[in-house]
Order: C-alpha cells, then sequence, then structure tokens
C-alpha cells in the first residue's frame, strides 16, 4: 500500500525559508564570482588579442628584415657574379685591373649598403679592390671565407662570419664566391663586403620598444648582427635556442614565444628563412612591453569590479536580512499548516490501512476491489481474488496469547506484502485472521500460483503452533478468477467464490490452496 505524500510542493519546497535563504546567499556570491569571472575572462581575451596583435607585428617585421637582407645580398652577389665573368673573359692583366677598379669603385659609390669589393688570387693577395689603395703585402688568406673556398669546390655565394676591415676597421658581412682558372682549379676568391652598420640604421627605424630586438643569422646559429647592437654578441651560438633548435628544422618561417639565450628575457619571436642564402632574420617583442598596457587595464578594471562586487554583495545580503524577516512570520504559519496538513494524513492512513499488519483494511479494500472490477470489466481483462486464513488460529491464541497471535499476523502481513509484485496488486486484512490478495490482470492460475507462493513461504517460516497437527502455522487459501461482465454483482460474485474455495480449502485439512470449481460445489451461486 503506498502512502499519500506529506511533503509540500515543490515549489513551496524551493522557496521555503530553510532554503531560500540559503539560496539566496548562494545567489549573491554566486553572481560576485561569475561578475569577477566575466571580467577576468574578457581581461584574459584582451591579453590574448594583444600577443596575437604583437605576433602578426613581429611576423610582419621578420619579413621586411628578411627581405631586406636578401635584397641586399642579391644586389652584391649579382656584383660578384658579374665580376667573376669580367675576369674570366678579360683576363687579369695590369690594365684590365686598373679598369675593374674604377668599376669597382663605381659600384660601391652607387650602393650605400656596400662597404668594400675585393679580388684576391689563390694565395690571398689582393689584385684589385674598389678602394684607392691596396696595402703593402696585405693577404686574406687567414679569413674564414679564403680558407672556405679554396676547401670547397662549390661555385655558389658564401656568406662568413663578420670581421673587422682591415681597410677601415669597421664590422662588415664578407658575401664571396670561389673563382677557378680555365681548368678549374681554385685561382682566388670575389668578395663583398657589406657595412654591418648598413643593417643596424635599417633596424633601428622599427619601434620595437626597449626590450625588443631584431638579428640576423646564419640558418646554423650564428649571430651576425642584431639591433641593440653588442659587440660581445657577435658570432654568438644560438643554436640552443628554440628558433633554431626547435623550430627552423621543421618549417622556414614561423612564430613563437621563448626565453632569450642572449639575455632571459621572454619574447614573442617571429623568422624567416631567407630564400638562396643560409640566413634567418628573427624579430622578437618583449611580452612584458607587449602586455605593460594591458596589465594597466587589468589593474583598473579588477578595482572597479572589486567595488561593484562590494556594493552587490552588501546589497544583496542587507535584501536577505529583510527576507529572512518577512519570512520569520510565514514560518509560524507554515508550521500549523503542515501540522494540520500531518494529521489529516494520519487519519487518512488509519482509515485506510490496517494497524497490526500495515496491510489495507477492508475499507479500502472494498473501494479498491469495486474500482478494479470496473477496470477489468472495460478492459475485458481477468482478475483475481485469494482469501486466507490462518489455520487454528484461536487455538494459537488460547496458548500463546494474543501478543503472539498479533506478532503471527503480522509475519503473514509481511508475507502478503512481499507477495505484492506489481503495483496494481493489494493485500488487506479482511477482518480477524482473514486476508485478501487482490491479483488484477491475472487469471485462475495466475492466482493460484500466487497463492501457493504464500502458502509455502509462511510455512517456511516456520512459527511454532503447538495446537497444529503439523506443528507450525499454516494458512489455507481460496482462489477464484473472472472477467467482469457487468452487471453489477461481480464484486459479490468474486468474493463469495474466493471465500467458499477457502471454506473448501480448510474442509479438506487445511493448509492448502483451492481453485473455486462450480463442479465441486452444490450450492447454488
Amino acid at each position: 500500500m503506498t502512502e499519500p505524500s506529506s511533503r509540500p510542493p515543490l515549489f513551496e519546497r524551493l522557496f521555503a525559508q530553510r532554503t531560500l535563504l540559503p539560496m539566496a546567499r548562494v545567489f549573491v556570491v554566486l553572481v560576485c564570482v561569475l561578475l569577477f569571472a566575466s571580467v577576468a575572462w574578457m581581461l584574459w581575451s584582451a591579453r590574448e588579442t594583444r600577443l596575437q596583435e604583437a605576433q602578426m607585428a613581429t611576423s610582419n617585421l621578420a619579413y621586411s628584415v628578411s627581405r631586406h637582407a636578401q635584397d641586399t645580398l642579391k644586389k652584391a652577389d649579382t656584383i660578384l657574379v658579374s665580376l667573376s665573368e669580367r675576369l674570366q673573359v678579360d683576363g687579369r692583366d695590369p690594365q684590365q685591373l686598373q679598369r675593374l677598379h674604377r668599376l669597382l669603385q663605381v659600384q660601391v659609390r652607387e650602393l650605400q649598403d656596400l662597404h668594400g669589393l675585393f679580388v684576391y688570387d689563390r694565395d690571398g693577395h689582393w689584385l684589385v679592390s674598389s678602394f684607392d689603395t691596396i696595402p703593402h703585402d696585405a693577404n686574406n688568406s687567414d679569413r674564414e671565407y679564403f680558407r672556405f673556398h679554396r676547401d670547397n669546390p662549390d661555385l655558389g655565394p658564401h656568406i662568413g662570419l663578420p670581421v673587422r676591415s682591415r681597410t677601415t676597421g669597421t664590422w662588415v658581412i664578407p658575401l664571396s664566391r670561389r673563382l677557378n682558372d680555365a681548368q678549374g682549379q681554385f685561382a682566388g676568391v670575389l668578395l663583398a663586403t657589406i657595412d654591418m652598420d648598413y643593417f643596424l640604421r635599417f633596424y633601428r627605424t622599427f619601434d620595437t620598444m626597449q626590450y625588443g630586438a631584431i638579428s640576423l643569422s646564419l640558418d646554423n646559429g650564428t649571430l651576425l648582427v642584431r639591433q641593440p647592437f653588442a659587440e660581445a654578441l657577435i658570432g654568438a651560438d644560438l643554436s640552443a635556442g628554440p628558433v633554431f633548435h626547435d623550430y627552423l628544422p621543421r618549417q622556414p618561417v614561423g612564430n613563437l614565444s621563448g626565453v632569450s639565450l642572449v639575455d632571459g628575457e621572454a619574447r614573442l619571436y617571429s623568422y624567416r628563412h631567407l630564400e638562396g642564402y643560409p640566413l634567418v632574420a628573427t624579430a622578437a617583442l618583449a611580452e612584458r612591453e607587449v602586455l605593460a598596457s594591458w596589465m594597466r587595464e587589468v589593474y583598473v578594471q579588477m578595482g572597479i569590479t572589486l567595488f561593484v562586487v562590494v556594493l552587490l554583495g552588501l546589497f544583496g545580503f542587507h535584501l536577505i536580512r529583510q527576507i529572512k524577516a518577512g519570512l520569520a512570520t510565514e514560518q509560524a504559519l507554515r508550521t500549523t499548516r503542515d501540522s494540520l496538513e500531518l494529521l489529516n494524513q494520519r487519519l487518512e492512513k488509519l482509515a485506510l490501512e490496517d494497524e497490526l499488519t500495515g496491510l489495507a483494511n477492508r475499507r479500502h479494500f472494498m473501494s479498491r476491489l469495486a474500482e478494479e472490477v470496473l477496470r477489468a470489466g472495460r478492459n475485458q481483462r481477468s482478475l483475481g481474488l485469494l482469501m486466507l486464513d490462518v489455520d487454528y488460529f484461536k487455538q494459537f491464541n488460547d496458548l500463546y496469547g494474543h501478543s503472539d497471535g498479533d506478532v503471527c499476523l503480522r509475519s503473514l502481513g509481511r508475507v502478503l506484502r512481499a507477495a505484492q509484485k506489481r503495483p496494481g496488486d493489494l493485500a488487506a486484512r479482511y477482518g480477524g485472521e482473514e486476508f485478501c490478495l487482490l491479483l488484477p490482470e491475472t487469471d485462475a492460475a495466475g492466482a493460484q500460483a500466487v497463492a501457493e507462493q504464500v502458502r509455502g513461504n509462511l510455512e517456511a517460516l516456520a512459527i511454532a503452533h503447538a495446537g497444529h497437527p503439523l506443528g507450525i502455522v499454516t494458512v489455507s487459501i481460496g482462489v477464484h478468477a473472472l472477467v467482469p461482465v457487468g452487471d453489477g454483482t461481480d464484486a459479490a460474485t468474486l468474493l463469495h467464490c474466493a471465500d467458499r474455495a477457502l471454506y473448501q480449502a480448510k474442509a479438506k485439512g487445511r493448509n492448502r490452496v483451492l481453485r473455486f470449481e462450480i463442479s465441486l460445489f452444490k450450492e447454488k451461486l
């Protein structure tokens, strides 16, 4: 039997004083947290936007630097190619070298990036240069670029390590080519030196702020020129840095963030490998400078947000105190109402439930029986009924007393309650030691099977009964099932037939289940 719910409606439970106030407090705190979270999210999004914009700026800057370096090297290399062809065609006699000297001077004057143009023989002696005079006993066979061409048959351009010019003392970046004779043997070196200051002047035209950096390096990580300029860094090995170690081997162009090997500054980097030359142009902006204005915005926004949250919290909790005061009066009314509802529910339960066994009482059973008969008649489904009576129960009471008799009936009640397998099944105490089990949509065979289960389960409890021939408590059960025809007598017929079957079960020796069959009874129904 299902008890009527004593809980108030969901709406009232949600807005009861004991839940409303904690919910209101949680709501105020949640609003404050969400406000902080939304502002934090917006600020974080602004940070990501600043970083993306800065990364785009470094990417554009790296492109400009690489384009500038490539154009500069291409012009110088073109001159070297032309110079190589002229020497191979015109030869090296003094008159041709004098003409070549004047040509080199013109080309250096026209190209401001060039520091000088030089031609060396196979022993490193100066044959001709763009300068007015050749130093006495000048020899460049000790230079890295000279040794490279002497030992390497490749005729392509070579970019060497920065050196100080022996003519002017300034830092220059050498671009050279090997010169061969008619037999393809090493005949000297063609050299174009590019003034390092030319690159630095170009790099200073960009605003990289105080801690930004622009650099041009060999693709093996050797630093050639860097802005801001530091002479001690010329030729520094950066191959262990993230650009050369992690990113450049995978792709020639890229963006990253990392910590500089030079000064330990965290920067946003963009790099590009030059086409046709073993050089990498890098541009970087310091993260702290990129985010400096963002940090000021964070302080302002978080200060304003904190002020708003404090005001919201004060107002919210003041409102909660007002609500609490208003609910105090309603609480007393609700308590009274709940007491009345509880009392009504108890009265209703007493009216429908047997106090001893907890099963439905006779009144409840008869009401449900009428309902189930109507339902079974509409659906033309069979309705089953079990009528039960405890065998020799009077003797049990006489031997053990009414207190143990009540215990015995409660045990049978538990057995019947366990037999209610479906929501529509109903076990009831019909009166005294008589019980009923109503089984909707159950035919006679099904009802008999349930009855046998109930009888066996009670017998298995082995409740001692000295007044019973078997020495234990048993029960006799009458079973009947019918499909109501709707003539108004179906409920009475079902009860009467089940009762007659019970009577015959007792007459045949008790502790048995007997299904009603009209052929077994002489009494006319």
